[in-house]
């Protein structure tokens, strides 16, 4: 029997022990006239002409397609066995995320559809299932439309610039689970670092009792319960707790039971950490503490599974050298990052903004591409608003004039409504309208022009904007550069390459420029953080610090020796 790929649980934020992994070989058919639906391509005994390993893209080597071209429509079946240990359970079907618009069928039946590729969804199969069980998907997947967020896909038929291999489909773990009458839907965890107290919102479909058990180091600490049907709220008290933060990432676990008529209904695991991120003057503060934050950014592509991590090593390894090289974080760029990295940033103690991937769209919206937007953005906080590692919301990024001003303040406000305990930036880098902190995006090459641009922001609040006398006023914030350098660096490769600015003619030029751009902002008394671009090159854009198969390109200890210096701000 053949190792199931990526056979790890994709959620250990919402874990049940009663799952089953789906990944694996797949019936796979291309659908180029998206005429799928017409033929009868979800009845059960349709054939399909060729296999794909899920949960890997078509257009990635380890899907076993590597078809990179334009994939409009894409079937995907496969036969599904329940475990007989499952019987009289309620059975869910699950998936990490398909992109673009995807449309699940079992046994002939259609489920429903889901809009969107980069949030999880479920449906419930339990009524429809037989002897033998016959799982369909077709994934609808068009970049050209310029009406669905696709990030840093590329819409043309190659790569090129900034812009990569596209991912259509399945491309996050599909699984089942089981519960009995009663389940729990949602559960958000609400730790206050000033009173130790930790609230409880768990969202249940039916009625019951709720446990709750609050473990650390294996040991109970803390039990509470509650009943009710709907959303029901619990809280536990922790004293003298220990925080969470990047030296010491202390996370406590959770096991909550659900109970109907004295027989469990459903099990969730999960877990929390303890710790404050707040705005004070021109600094941010972690746990009461200025932190400076020295990130790099992610965009979260791999040479063989383009979207798709191949492992969950992987993931580990990626935050793992970050922190070697001396970065506290990551700015996730233009992409929803899967739940188990996000788990490995809140264990390893490393800093992440989550960010929409906006791109695709375009900046004027459609009241229906902004309905996407809006729906999506708020189903991924929803997923993702209890790592601890999350410290601030990135709803766009780099939009431009003419761009819906009031569109883009409804993002911020309702990103702030669904959190309040994180900032937010409405759009990075660009036309800013409505925003906690204020960052630009300067790929300023020469290290005297780039201080230069930030001299005068030291005695007053003149600050360097990407587009002065349209970008919104400054009024006090924190400001960081959320993307600089991008030093072009490739040491032979091809003249199809891309990177910022003029390529330097050596090793030794590219760290001395490395050195003084980044020292220039560590030594900045208002700039509270920088993120570095990148942490490792994407197919033609060469300027990582790592190459694509994640191979260093300069020694380690002294790109850390210059991100590690203490910053101005945080004196």
């Amino acid at each position: 029997m053949k190792e199931i790929p990526r056979n790890e649980n994709p959620r250990p934020d919402f874990l049940r022990k009663e799952w089953l992994n789906l990944n694996g070989a797949w019936d796979f058919e291309f659908d180029f006239s998206n005429t799928g639906i017409e033929k009868n391509f979800f009845l059960p005994d349709k054939k399909f002409k060729e296999k794909i390993i899920v949960p890997f893209a078509p257009e990635s080597s380890l899907s076993g397609i590597e078809n990179t071209d334009f994939l409009v429509s894409v079937w995907y079946k496969r036969k599904i066995e329940i475990p007989e240990n499952w019987k009289n359970k309620r059975i869910f079907i699950n998936f990490g995320a398909v992109d673009f618009l995807a449309n699940v069928w079992i046994n002939g039946q259609h489920l429903g559809h889901h809009t969107g590729g980069y949030t999880p969804f479920c449906f419930e199969i339990t009524p429809f299932l037989k002897k033998e069980n016959f799982l369909v998907v077709n994934a609808y997947d068009d970049n050209r439309s310029f009406t669905q967020p696709c990030g840093k896909q590329s819409t043309k038929y190659g790569s090129y610039g900034c812009y990569y291999t596209r991912s259509t489909g399945i491309w996050q773990t599909v699984y089942l689970h089981a519960t009995g009458k009663s389940y729990i839907k949602q559960l958000e965890i609400h730790p206050d670092f000033d009173t130790g107290q930790v609230l409880f919102m768990i969202d249940i479909v039916g009625e019951g009792v709720v446990k709750i058990s609050v473990y650390a180091d294996n040991r109970t600490i803390c039990e509470t319960s509650t009943a009710g049907a709907g959303p029901v709220f619990a809280t536990c008290a922790i004293r003298n707790f220990i925080p969470w933060n990047v030296e010491n990432p202390f996370l406590y676990n959770v096991k909550i039971s659900l109970f109907a008529k004295n027989e469990k209904q459903d099990e969730v695991h999960s877990y929390f950490g303890f710790r404050k991120i707040e705005i004070k003057g021109k600094k941010i503060l972690l746990n009461g503490k200025p932190v400076f934050m020295r990130l790099v950014l992610d965009q979260g592509y791999y040479p063989d599974g383009i979207y798709t991590a191949p492992d969950e090593q992987s993931l580990v390894d990626d935050i793992k050298i970050a922190k070697q090289l001396g970065f506290n974080g990551a700015r996730l760029h233009q992409k929803i990052f899967e739940p188990l990295f996000l788990y490995f940033a809140d264990r390893l103690g490393y800093l992440v903004w989550d960010e929409y991937p906006n791109w695709g769209i375009k900046n004027r919206a459609s009241h229906e591409t902004a309905s996407i937007l809006i729906d999506e953005w708020t189903d991924v906080i929803k997923r993702d608003i209890s790592h601890p590692s999350i410290i601030g919301w990135c709803v766009l990024n780099e939009t431009h004039q003419p761009q819906d001003n009031e569109l883009i303040r409804r993002f911020y406000k309702i990103t702030k409504k669904l959190d309040r305990s994180r900032p937010v930036i409405d759009t990075s880098g660009y036309i800013h309208v409505e925003t906690d902190i204020y960052d630009c995006h300067n790929y300023q090459q020469d290290p005297e022009k780039f201080r230069a641009d930030f001299e005068p922001f030291r005695n007053s609040d003149s600050i360097w904007q990407n587009y002065p006398g349209i970008d919104a006023l400054y009024r006090g914030q924190p400001y960081w550069v959320s993307e600089y350098g991008g030093i072009w660096w490739d040491e032979g490769k091809s003249r199809e390459s891309w990177g910022y600015g003029t390529r330097p003619k050596s090793k030794n030029e590219f760290l001395s420029r490395y050195k003084n751009l980044t020292e220039i902002l560590l030594s900045h008394p208002k700039i509270c953080g920088f993120c570095y671009t990148q942490l490792y090159d994407v197919e033609q854009e060469t300027n990582g610090l790592l190459t694509y198969h994640r191979k260093p390109k300069f020694d380690l200890k002294v790109i850390r020796e210059v991100n590690s210096r203490k910053a101005e701000i945080e004196r």
